[in-house]
């Protein structure tokens, strides 16, 4: 029994330093200007960084990602399920780039 309880308290400790990292601010990533090169981002800076940024991002890529297929309409339900997915996959992919990890996850839906 006490083994157990500390295999446990072990895995909770070990749960809680790796969520407890430390969160990038999107804006790191602008130039001078003020912009951030959405097709240079990889998936560990949106892994990283807050989840307010990581929201903004994905709303920002899923416009884009739907103006290219002229699509005018927004699922809201979809693009946080959508959002949750990307935040997966790129953590499981840290060094693709973002734009590469939504092409790969549109390319699987079809």
């Amino acid at each position: 029994m006490k083994q157990t309880f500390v295999a446990v308290a072990a895995a909770v400790a070990a749960l809680a330093a790796s969520s407890a990292q430390a969160q990038t601010p999107l804006s790191a990533y602008a130039d001078s200007k003020g912009y951030v090169d959405v097709q240079a981002l990889t998936c560990a800076q949106l892994a990283g960084t807050y989840q307010e940024d990581a929201d903004m991002l994905a709303a920002w890529y899923s416009g884009w990602y739907n103006g290219l297929a002229k699509k005018h309409f927004a699922h809201i339900t979809r693009a946080k399920s959508g959002e949750h997915e990307l935040i997966l996959y790129c953590r499981a992919h840290p060094d693709l780039k973002i734009i590469e990890a939504v092409d790969t996850l549109l390319k699987n839906e079809k």
